[in-house]
């Protein structure tokens, strides 16, 4: 039995009366359960053993959760069944050496200098997002996109390299289709977190970022998710990018609007694992019991377990514990290593008091070209030529005036045709 546009309720755009659609859609999604001659609670048992299967070996493994690869092993195409096997379970890894060090910290250099000359500090009027503007120390995140270390490092062949490895984890073609190009990806532009030493920070709290009520809500992630309503969830898998590259998302401050296989950031400064780093809920199939969680009947009707729009999609202790057991923190990072995570992976970054040692790193994730991010490449074209802020982030646009701002005319190959332009 297969999803179609048809099958449930949809809306393209934010309900006009919010808790009647969660009703609306919650009811819709039940029924076409029960319709496979499953109940909900059956299938919602299914996941749940899976998951927590994977809870087990987490819990079981100690600190060897993460795993950890060389970049020399990715470029030599020499990484082992055995490491490949552990990053699809676990769905994260850190790229040991992606940068040489020397160059991580070059960059980090240099983007002090970048916001220092422009006077960065002297016009800064506070964060213009208040998820990240709730870590407490002011500013961690610079709305920054456009240096020249940032672009450097987007369009570098060390980058794209990695990105190619990481999007060959998906089933990039499925089902007949070719979803995205796995060697050609988008220069999707991040900010920059620069956490000095002796910072008090507040961290981020548990929580998703591939949508929020879009994604029961709006047909192609119906589509995409289609293996959780239909009787035959024990055949989803979180490696099936169908209908997810062609998926729209409700405006808010928190979406995005790429199609990303991982999210990622390159170290800019050694950090230990205990120092307010990021912790991850390491199985890609948690996805599914955070989908299935609000139909149960301890939910009330018009809520999603927290889930709403503008807001990040939450994990909780109240209503994911099972999932929460397996918080786990990366390892020690050196400057010029990266750190990449499944995109529907559960993720937090862990507070910290009078941190030791700098805390930096630029926003890179893997986000290759497909029909969903060549759509959003032309308003990132725009926002480069520009020096403005890219759509998906809070209309700031510091650097506009900013003279030393990374220059069309530096775009290599890679550069162009990660915005489009070839």
């Amino acid at each position: 039995m297969t999803l179609t546009r048809s099958d449930l309720p949809h809306w393209e755009t934010v309900p006009t009366d919010l808790p009647a659609a969660i009703r609306e859609i919650k009811a819709a999604l039940r029924t076409r359960v029960e319709a496979s001659g499953r109940g909900v609670e059956e299938v919602f048992a299914a996941v749940e053993r899976r998951v927590a299967a994977r809870v087990a070996e987490i819990e079981a493994a100690g600190d060897d959760v993460w795993p950890v690869v060389d970049y020399a092993d990715i470029e030599n195409g020499t990484v082992t069944p055995e490491q490949s096997a552990r990053i699809t379970a676990r769905g994260c890894l850190v790229v040991r050496g992606h940068f040489p060090r020397e160059q991580a910290l070059a960059w980090d250099a240099g983007i002090v200098d970048y916001v220092e000359g422009n006077r960065f500090f002297e016009n800064y009027t506070g964060p213009g997002d208040d998820f990240f503007g709730s870590v407490g120390s002011k500013p961690e995140i610079y709305p920054v996109y456009w240096s020249p270390a940032q672009m450097e490092a987007r369009q570098s062949e060390r980058m794209a390299r990695v990105q190619s490895f990481l999007n060959s984890f998906w089933r990039h073609t499925s089902d007949g289709v070719q979803w995205f190009d796995p060697d050609r990806d988008a220069l999707y532009p991040d900010r920059i977190r620069r956490r000095p030493p002796g910072t008090d920070s507040a961290g981020l709290g548990t929580h998703c970022d591939p949508g929020t009520l879009d994604l029961w809500m709006t047909g192609a992630y119906q589509r995409a998710f289609r293996h959780l309503f239909d009787g035959t969830v024990e055949e989803y898998d979180p490696w099936d990018p169908a209908h997810r590259t062609e998926g729209p998302q409700y405006p808010g401050s928190t979406m995005c609007s790429a199609f990303r296989t991982f999210q990622g950031w390159t170290a800019l400064s050694d950090m230990d694992h205990d120092q307010g780093v990021l912790h991850t809920v390491p199985i890609p199939e948690a996805m599914a019991y955070l989908m299935l969680r609000p139909l149960l009947a301890d939910v009330p009707e018009d809520d999603m377990c927290g889930v709403t729009v503008n807001q990040v999609f939450p994990a909780s202790e109240k209503w994911h514990p099972l999932l929460m057991r397996a918080l786990t923190g990366i390892p020690d990072v050196r400057a010029g290593d990266s750190v990449w995570w499944h995109c529907d992976m559960i993720h937090s970054v862990a507070p910290v008091r009078d941190q030791r040692g700098w805390g930096n790193v630029m926003y890179i994730p893997a986000a290759p070209w497909c029909p969903r991010n060549e759509a959003y490449a032309s308003s990132v074209r725009e926002a480069f030529l520009t020096g403005s802020s890219p759509a998906d982030f809070p209309e700031e646009h510091y650097e506009r005036t900013w003279p030393d701002r990374f220059p069309a005319a530096r775009l290599n190959a890679t550069g162009r045709r990660g915005l489009g332009l070839d």
